[in-house]
């Protein structure tokens, strides 16, 4: 009789789980966005929050919970309960670069599982109207001249715009000051006051303020040419060769989590993506939307902690 009574008890967890995945969302979802409002993982964070609101009849609010370079609205998340009700925006420095800091209360490889990815974007260098530099050679040579007098603003310690200056760094040999906010967009107020010199900022939020005249665009990060500002040159093709940077985004759950909970957000996630809606939106914000799988990500995250370990490592960097 126990073993039958076992049985049924399996039979009932099998059947159950995916019932539950059928009423995913029973209710509001809280989407943290670990950084200030008005950063590219704000505004991105705000897309997504709109569309699965529209597509599940449920709120998808977006819970800005900035500090740490994304990790204390990340472990947040990784604490909450883990029904699929709360989950995280993801970024560089969540997945990747975070051994920058020593003491994380929670190990995000292991408390955090991924949904999909989101988005990449191009980094812009981009400089104060004051800074007396036209092209990245002139800048380099601007910033030899002036050892740690140049002041580059980030959304923290570990993000991507804080990763990108110091491989910059690395590969050029200039000493530039890293300045760290809660954020971007606290970071873009202090350029466009001339509080900081530069930013090597995430391409959807630089780019009005780049067609504005408010600040100046030096080189894009990426390989190619964004298609959203084509006539910005690569950083690469402008003085540095084989520099390249992006900043990506993905969205991320509790580890433990349902497997068909994260199996219908991935389905939406990827939906979403590939809209036909949403291409020219994607193109006038400079994002390059990705997608796939669970599995897919994990794969990009370790190469990613890879690559940029190397670079943590070469330059010494520390969060803490």
């Amino acid at each position: 009789m126990s073993k039958l009574m076992a049985v049924i008890a399996m039979l009932g967890l099998l059947v159950a789980a995916p019932a539950f995945a059928q009423q995913y969302p029973a209710k509001t979802i809280r989407l943290i966005v670990p950084f200030v409002a008005g950063g590219s993982a704000d505004v991105l964070g705000r897309v997504l929050a709109q569309r699965l609101t529209q597509q599940y009849g449920q709120q998808m609010v977006v819970e800005n919970r900035p500090g740490s370079g994304g990790h204390v609205g990340a472990e947040a998340a990784a604490r909450a309960a883990p029904d699929g009700h709360t989950i995280v925006f993801g970024t560089i420095g969540i997945h990747a670069a975070y051994t920058i800091y020593s003491k994380l209360g929670y190990d995000p490889a292991r408390d955090l599982q991924p949904v999909a990815m989101y988005a990449d974007v191009p980094n812009v260098l981009i400089v104060h109207p004051s800074v007396p530099a036209l092209n990245v050679k002139e800048f380099i040579a601007l910033a030899k001249k002036n050892p740690g007098r140049l002041n580059f603003g980030t959304a923290g310690s570990g993000s991507s715009t804080h990763m990108c200056g110091e491989w910059f760094k690395l590969v050029t040999g200039v000493n530039l000051t890293h300045v760290p906010y809660k954020g971007s967009a606290q970071a873009m107020q202090d350029l466009l006051g001339g509080q900081i010199e530069l930013m090597f900022e995430n391409l959807p939020t630089g780019i009005a303020q780049i067609k504005a005249g408010k600040v100046r665009a030096l080189g894009m990060t990426s390989k190619e040419r964004s298609p959203s500002m084509p006539d910005v040159p690569t950083v690469a093709e402008a003085g540095v060769p084989g520099f390249e940077a992006t900043a990506w985004f993905t969205i991320a759950a509790p580890s433990k989590v349902p497997t068909d909970i994260i199996r219908k957000l991935n389905a939406d996630m990827n939906a979403f993506l590939k809209a036909p809606d949403m291409q020219a939106r994607w193109i006038d914000m400079g994002v390059v939307p990705l997608g796939g799988s669970p599995a897919d990500a994990e794969k990009f995250f370790a190469s990613e902690r890879e690559k940029w370990n190397k670079v943590i490592k070469a330059a010494g960097i520390r969060g803490d």
